[in-house]
């Protein structure tokens, strides 16, 4: 193995590349993370500690780095740059963030940021190459954090301070350099949005204007210049492309010409203005092509890293007039000359002359200075420069700039001359003279011309002049003519005042020298600061000529000069004046005149009624002061010291003075104010001066007795009270301040006067800003100086006063926060960074010094309340902005000196200190659980976590309570109960035994704890409905349960402990429903489930009454208004019709209980309107109709009586749809607690089937796997941590069949009560029992029939409930052939009813389907397998007891064929043409369907016995024809009326037979009766024959095959028929006669009859009718 040495430990080594570590012993990597090494072995490091294993040496890299603490805990420190290692980190934690933006679908953020982050990339890679200039590494830094600070605003995360681009320590400043840190970076951040969106350039072009040079014939040297275009580039647009290159940029310039060549001198105006009309483009192809770089810094600095540039010979040009600052020793003079413009008379001829100008500078003897002219920088100097020439133009305008650089020994003397020359291309092209001027550069008192505009005098001449003797013209005056010229001379050597000059030259003019300086003032200001050091060693020689004659002269012009610096014009030179008085300066003995002038100035304040004069000498103090402490300098240097004491009282006396001024009542006089005003602005500019002549405390002392001298009181005018704080701040700011000891010296009148401002609220902003430079420079001293004594003097002094102003801010703030987050005014911050920065420099002395320094309890009460109660606002508040996260947790952290321990306090101040502690924990800013990794390191390794150690501090508090603890149950109990809502282990562990406490002094008290658990399940609601608490909190209250179960009253507590638990199972899940984007199935169900839990288990009224109305508000958004009455009807049920008054509540106002009660009864009953349940709201509208009549209140009787009529026309007139119903289970322990394994049924929307239902709940819960199959989940599902849902269809069983068994209720009635008030849900899963028979599987088809019952009937307060039971029974297949004819009976019956009530003519199709799909399976298999399967020998002989049930199985076979005529007799009268084909074939089918049945064969055989049985008995008997014929009349009537009346019980009446045949005379049936079918005349004859044989088998079979509804069968059992026979009823005349006519013809007609009138009594008869009779024959 290989160990590293001590040097290899000074390296930590990266992650550059991800490693899955899947080798054995493998340490997974990802990129970025660190690392520690122990050692490496054949290329493979091992890596100790807490994640042990081995990764490839190739996967990490090497960083320099300073390790201290070496080992498991040891501190890596980095040699990077900062701003590297920020990056870093940076990346890595947006990295987390940038991919979940792509997954939350905000796309162009997500290009954005990566856009930056490469970026970012980039710019890292730049600053780690090492070829960066000092220049360019600050820019890519000030690139680098624009970015991170962009990046960090735009996914939320916090603002980082920053010092010089890097990020500051906050343990190392100052809280107030920390907020004004944190306020400077927002600010950065937003101007960088702006000069990303806006470029703040000025309207700069760039012009080129070009001319032609012309030749003409004649000598070659002929040649003039004519104008022809000129171009323009706008150097915005060129700022705006190159500001970001590195290399040089093409422009091209298009070339525009003049349309008038008299506008060309303003041609260049012209197309920045875009005057189209003055100038034109000659072509698309004409331009100039140039290339542009911008280079940054100074020019040196751009020689040294351009040298290539500057080798070929680049132009440096100079500004045209002065620089900002010219320093001493500068030298520059450089005259520039504009020629304007001419106007020239014709001469007399007709044409106006081509006029090309000369220029020449000449010296004094008439020679022209060679190379004195230039053109442009770069160009080569010329003697002679000739103006463009404009085609026959006597009034030229050129615009032509040229710069005279004439050496300063030749200007004097020297000249212009101007030669006018005609330019022509007649006459050898030769130019004519015809005029000159000229002008001298100096004039006779030695000053230059003025910059200014010059008209000078043109001379006539001669074409041939030779201009040899320039004496002859100089004599001649040469101004104010024709000829405008305008010179601008930059020349620090030459004049052009003569007051200036005079004064330089005053030795000259002693006498004048009074005069001279008087005019001074009149003099430009350019003139003086050109001039500055000759100016100022003038006045300087001046006074030490004659200091009493001069002296007061000449302080008055330094006054006026120093303001003329402070003009914003000339303030840049200020630096000259400095350089001047600490290199140039020599007047040592000046001091003392300054001296004294200053102070006389001063003491006239108080006489003088014009103080422009004092003020001005008060506005040039600062100045003043340093000439007088050079000037001391100087004197004491040359005299070894000498007169040092005169000095020192001179200036004691100069500060007497000052506070003499400062002193006087201003309040009457506002000249006086503005002296005192200028006197303190310059005050502060003076110390630096001072502090080099006395010691640091003597300075202090004179500003402590300065400062004292202004007046304590802060009303002497707001502008006064303005600059008196800016004064003081200016102090504080000075390098004197920072001094501890002159700060000792200084601080307490500093203070005295910010506290009479903050008790006043009086310039806070201003007073905010001074407390912030003092607690700075405190802050900053601490690191190497003791501060004790300056704390404690701010304490005494500032922290009440603080308190006081914090609340009185905030107090306006929160009036004014009528949006949530908006922020407190500016000056709060501030405020509380001041708080933040006395409390963090405070120790324990100072806490302890600050508590004894209290005079009474009562005044530590105040303290206490008050302190506590700003601390309560800064958490309240949004004191700072959100990502201002620094700041945040100062604020946090420094609100722990809320620690009263072992001060003797009253209750309201505990109260006050709990809820701060607890506001403290609950802090947003502290819930590290919902930051990002990275931040919760970062606070962590920083600070700690602070709800922690404040859980402790408030565990301690309560201790100290002892028996007051009982004072604070129960108020103290939701403070409490909110801190346990922290999701943090640690802190619910200290809090929880608190509570056990607080259940333990109420049972000592009261020997119960009913406040304790009536005020812990309100608020646990209430809080937990504010979002707080998580999963962990469930079990939470086991802590609770231990300690109770040592208590003697642990059987009490457990079950109140147990009774919350389960509160808060539902409580949270309450919670996660209405804080996520859930469904409102989900939410509803939820609430339900709470709801239930404070009816049943608590008995919380209030709770249950509120969360009623939640739950009916979320009905009516969802559109359930059944349910939301329901819901409703749950209040109603609790109030009385009494008059009791009700306090108001909700939404409900103070009213008595029977108004509410009232209002409640009508909203239910207007949302079951709603949901169309008119059936529910018909017993509510006769509850109000009874209280009406009871009140006589007829007018809301009437009402109420049409509403309940309106309801029963509702009833019967509109369509309802009838719900599907569906089973769900939800099984897994990721699913919410009220779902978790347990199974729901739920009442469908309107046309909602099984698919689509199973397609909302999976959307509602996405992450659940839908289950395949019905069966019971096994354990292995129910405890997995998924989500499996069970859905499949159930059907409802009606709890009140009496109403679905009457004949008469119609059938929209029985729709309602079959799917209403349903508690009882079937559902049939099929199975064979035993061996499956394959030829006909319903023979061993058996179902297994699961019977649900819920909680609570459907529809009720929610569209589920619960499965409270399952029953499950095996049904048989017999039993379930008769169960699926009955139901598809009952389909059948109701479509038809439907379609024939309706009478529609529209589509049929659901009709034709219905009626296909049963005859269809009849004949291709359906009732045809069950005959097979049930109807036979074998199976009857086999199953005797099943003997009942097939015969009902038969009867509702005969039953559907009826029904199916019926359904076809509708359907043929409703059919569409074209669907003709269709009805056909099912009548073909239907057909078949009868004639294939088993019934018709099976009674065929019993024609066959019962008609031999009937021929024996007629041949006995011997029977005449016409007895025969009347005995089938009388069968015939018989039956006949059985049809129509039904009414049986005539048979036991005498008169009945005669009826009979009375009725049967009145019919002419025989015509029909042969029309009939003949096939089943053997089945009708035998009925005839077994109704009279005296066999009761025969009248069994008969009545059992007609459908009426099973009467006769029934008449068979209770032996009817053979009652009669036994009574004797055969015995009698009648009956024998009735025997005795039995024959064959008999039987012939009577078949025939009975056949006919059967079958017309099937096919011309309705459904309708047919039920109607049924029901009749059911009523019998």
């Amino acid at each position: 193995a290989w160990f590293p040495d001590e040097s290899t430990l000074s390296f930590f080594p990266t992650v550059i590349c991800t490693f899955r570590g899947t080798v054995t012993h493998g340490l997974a990597l990802e990129i970025g993370e660190t690392v520690q090494i122990l050692e490496k072995c054949q290329g493979v490091w091992f890596s100790p500690f807490f994640s042990q294993g081995i990764f490839p040496t190739s996967y990490v890299h090497l960083k320099k780095a300073i390790v201290t603490n070496r080992g498991q805990y040891e501190t890596v420190v980095s040699l990077e740059d900062p701003i590297v290692t920020e990056v870093t980190s940076t990346l890595q934690e947006w990295a987390l963030s940038w991919k979940q933006l792509y997954v939350k679908h905000k796309v162009d953020l997500f290009y954005k940021l990566r856009h930056v982050m490469n970026e970012l990339f980039d710019l890292r890679r730049q600053m780690l190459s090492g070829h960066l200039t000092q220049d360019q590494f600050r820019d890519v830094k000030k690139h680098i954090t624009v970015r991170l600070d962009w990046g960090n605003e735009q996914l939320g995360l916090d603002l980082v301070p920053r010092k010089e681009f890097e990020m500051v320590d906050a343990e190392q400043i100052s809280v107030s350099d920390l907020y004004k840190m944190v306020g400077t970076t927002h600010h950065c951040r937003d101007l960088y949005k702006m000069l990303g969106t806006t470029h703040h350039c000025r309207d700069l072009y760039k012009m080129l204007g070009t001319t032609e040079r012309v030749y003409v014939k004649g000598p070659p040297h002929v040649q003039y210049r004519r104008p022809y275009g000129c171009a323009v580039l706008a150097m915005s647009d060129v700022l705006q492309t190159i500001s970001e290159l590195k290399e040089e940029k093409d422009f091209v310039l298009k070339v525009y010409t003049c349309n008038n060549e008299n506008e060309w001198y303003q041609i260049h105006e012209n197309i920045i203005r875009k005057s189209s009309t003055k100038y034109t483009a000659p072509s698309t192809n004409y331009g100039l092509i140039i290339s542009l770089q911008l280079l940054r810094g100074e020019m040196e600095q751009i020689r040294r890293e351009n040298p290539m540039i500057f080798n070929r010979g680049v132009a440096l040009t100079r500004k045209l007039g002065f620089p900002d600052v010219i320093m001493p020793g500068d030298i520059r003079n450089d005259l520039y000359l504009t020629l304007e413009r001419g106007d020239f008379e014709r001469g007399g001829k007709s044409v106006q002359k081509n006029i090309e100008v000369s220029v020449y500078v000449l010296f004094a003897d008439g020679e022209i200075l060679k190379d004195c002219i230039s053109l442009g920088s770069g160009e080569p100097h010329i003697s002679e420069h000739r103006s463009f020439v404009l085609y026959h133009n006597n009034s030229p305008r050129w615009g032509e700039v040229v710069k005279l650089p004439i050496p300063i020994d030749r200007f004097r003397g020297s000249h212009l001359r101007f030669e006018f020359r005609h330019c022509s291309t007649k006459d050898k092209g030769e130019k004519k003279l015809f005029g000159f001027a000229f002008t001298p550069l100096m004039r006779e008192d030695g000053t230059t011309l003025s910059d200014e505009s010059h008209e000078l005098f043109v001379y006539k001449c001669d074409e041939n002049a030779t201009f040899s003797n320039h004496a002859l013209y100089l004599g001649l005056p040469c101004c104010k003519e024709d000829f405008n010229g305008c010179p601008n001379i930059p020349s620090s050597l030459i004049f052009q005042r003569m007051d200036l000059l005079a004064l330089l030259k005053w030795k000259a003019h002693p006498d004048r020298v009074m005069d001279i300086l008087g005019r001074l003032r009149h003099v430009s200001g350019e003139e003086i600061v050109k001039f500055l050091q000759d100016i100022l060693d003038t006045l300087f020689s001046i006074l030490d000529d004659n200091t009493d004659k001069y002296g007061p002269l000449v302080f008055q012009s330094l006054v006026f000069i120093i303001n003329l610096l402070r003009d914003s014009k000339y303030y840049h030179f200020c630096p000259v004046m400095d350089t001047y008085i600490q290199k140039h300066f020599a007047g040592a003995l000046a001091y003392k005149e300054l001296i004294r002038c200053l102070k006389w100035y001063m003491d006239r304040s108080a006489e003088v009624v014009r103080q422009n004069h004092i003020q001005e000498a008060m506005r040039a103090l600062e100045y003043l002061l340093k000439f007088i402490i050079q000037s001391r300098i100087l004197y004491s240097r040359a005299t070894c010291g000498m007169e040092e004491e005169q000095f020192r009282a001179s200036i004691q006396e100069l500060f007497l003075s000052i506070r003499f001024v400062l002193s006087l009542d201003s309040r009457g006089s506002e000249t006086l104010v503005f002296t005192q005003a200028a006197l303190l602005n310059s005050f502060p500019a003076i110390f630096d001066e001072l502090l080099q002549m006395f010691t640091v405390q003597e300075v202090a002392e004179f500003v402590r007795g300065t400062l004292g001298s202004m007046p304590s009181t802060v009303n002497i005018g707001q502008s006064m009270d303005v600059v008196k704080l800016q004064s003081i701040a200016c102090t504080v700011d000075s390098r004197l301040f920072s001094f501890p000891d002159s700060r000792r010296i200084l601080l307490p009148v500093v203070l005295h006067h910010i506290h009479l401002h903050l008790r006043q609220q009086k310039e806070l902003l201003i007073c905010s800003g001074i407390l912030s430079s003092i607690f700075s420079i405190i802050k900053t001293s601490s690191l190497d100086t003791p501060v004790q004594e300056e704390v404690e003097m701010m304490v005494e002094s500032l922290l009440d006063v603080l308190l006081q102003t914090l609340l009185a801010i905030m107090t306006k703030s929160q009036s004014q926060e009528a949006v949530r987050g908006h922020r407190c005014p500016q000056c709060t911050g501030e405020y509380v960074s001041c708080l933040l920065s006395l409390l963090r420099q405070m120790s324990d002395i100072h806490f302890n010094h600050l508590l004894d320094n209290f005079q009474s309890k009562e005044e530590v009460k105040e303290f206490l309340l008050k302190i506590f109660c700003v601390f309560r606002n800064l958490m309240k508040l949004s004191i700072f902005p959100r990502d201002w996260n620094v700041m945040r947790l100062l604020t946090i952290l420094f609100c722990c000196f809320a620690n009263v321990c072992g001060v003797c306090v009253t209750g309201q101040v505990w109260n006050s200190y709990f809820s701060l502690a607890v506001l403290y924990i609950s802090q947003p800013s502290l819930q590290l659980e919902n930051t990002t990794p990275a931040k919760r390191t970062n606070v962590l390794d920083k600070y700690g976590d602070m709800r922690v150690m404040m859980a402790y501090e408030l565990f301690s508090m309560w201790q100290n309570l002892g028996e007051n603890k009982i004072h604070f149950i129960p108020g103290m109990i939701g403070p409490f109960l909110g801190v346990t809502l922290v999701p943090q282990g640690e802190v619910r562990n200290i809090m929880i035994p608190i509570f056990h406490d607080m259940m333990d002094w109420e049972q000592r008290k009261n020997g119960n704890f009913k406040q304790v658990e009536a005020e812990l399940i309100d608020k646990l609601d209430s809080l937990v409905s504010e979002g707080k608490g998580d999963e962990n909190y469930r079990e939470l209250f086991s802590l609770l349960l231990e300690k109770i179960e040592q208590e003697t009253w642990r059987e009490t507590g457990i079950s109140f402990v147990t009774s919350v638990t389960r509160l808060m199972e539902r409580l949270l899940d309450y919670r996660d429903c209405m804080k996520g984007d859930e469904t409102e199935n989900k939410k509803i169900g939820c609430t339900v489930n709470l709801l239930n839990f404070y009816k049943s288990e608590i008995n919380k009224e209030e709770m249950y009454i509120r969360y009623i109305h939640k739950l009916c508000d979320m009905h009516l958004q969802a559109d359930n208004y059944t349910e939301a009455a329901f819901t409703l009807l749950l209040y109603w049920e609790l109030l009385h019709w009494e008059e009791r008054p009700l306090r108001d509540f909700l939404h409900y106002p103070a009213q008595s209980e029977w108004h509410r009660k009232e209002g409640l009864s009508r909203k239910v009953i207007h949302y079951f309107n709603k949901g169309k349940c008119w059936e529910y709201g018909v017993p509510l509208c006769r509850e109000l109709a009874f209280q009406y009549e009871t009140l006589y209140d007829y007018q809301s009787l009437s009402w109420i009586r049409k509403m309940e009529a309106a309801y029963y026309d509702s009833i019967m007139e509109q369509q309802r749809l009838e719900p599907e119903f569906f089973r769900v289970g939800f099984y897994g322990r990721k699913f919410p607690f009220f779902l978790r394994n347990k199974e729901f049924v739920c009442r469908g929307h309107d046309y909602e089937r099984l698919e689509a239902f199973q397609q909302r709940m999976l959307g509602e819960f996405p992450q659940a796997i839908a289950m395949q199959h019905p069966n019971q989940p096994d354990e292995s599902i129910l405890q997995c941590d998924a989500q499996y849902l069970q859905i499949y269809a159930v059907t409802p069983v009606p709890e009140n069949v009496k109403i679905l068994q009457m004949g008469r209720v119609p059938d929209r009635i029985k729709s309602f009560y079959r799917v209403n008030n349903v508690r009882r849900f079937r559902y049939d899963r099929p199975f064979h029992k035993g061996s499956k028979d394959r030829e006909n599987e319903f023979k061993s088809l058996w179902i297994e029939r699961t019977t649900l019952i819920l909680t609570h009937p459907l529809p009720g307060i929610s569209r589920w409930f619960e499965v409270e039971k399952r029953e499950l029974v095996e049904v048989s297949p017999l039993e379930n052939a008769i169960y699926v004819v009955e139901n598809k009976n009952h389909e059948l019956r109701t479509l038809i009813s439907q379609y024939q009530h309706k009478q529609l003519h529209g589509n049929i199709n659901l009709l034709s389907m219905c009626l296909n799909g049963v005859i269809d399976a009849a004949v291709n298999g359906g009732i045809a397998r069950y005959q097979e399967a049930f109807f036979d020998k074998e199976y009857i002989s086999s199953h005797p007891e099943d003997t009942e049930k097939i015969t009902a199985l038969k009867d509702l076979m005969q039953e559907q064929v009826y029904i199916l005529g019926a359904g076809l007799a509708v359907h043929d009268k409703l059919v569409h043409p074209e669907m003709r084909p269709l009805h056909k074939k099912l009548i073909d089918q239907f057909q078949m369907m009868r004639s294939s049945l088993y019934v018709s064969d099976f009674f065929r055989s019993l024609y066959v016995n019962v008609f031999f049985s009937s021929l024996y008995v007629s041949v006995f008997l011997a029977v005449s024809m016409s007895v025969v014929f009347f005995s089938s009349l009388y069968v015939s009537g018989f039956f006949s009326n059985l049809y129509i009346s039904g009414f049986f019980s005539s048979l036991c009446v005498s008169v009945f037979f005669s009826s009979l045949c009375q009725w049967f005379f009145q019919q002419s049936l025989c015509q029909w009766l042969f029309q009939q079918s003949l096939c089943q005349w053997g089945f009708f004859s035998s009925l005839y024959v077994s109704f009279f044989s005296s066999s009761s088998l025969y009248v069994s079979v008969f009545f059992s095959s007609l459908y009426v509804s099973g009467y006769f069968s029934s008449l068979y059992v209770s032996g009817f028929f053979s009652s009669l026979y036994v009574s004797g009823f055969f015995q009698q005349s009648l009956c024998l006669w009735f025997f005795s006519a039995v024959s064959m013809s008999v039987f012939f007609f009577s078949s025939l009859y009975v056949s006919g009138f059967l079958c017309v009594f099937n096919h011309t008869h309705s459904p309708e009718s047919v039920f109607r009779t049924t029901g009749r024959m059911e009523g019998c």
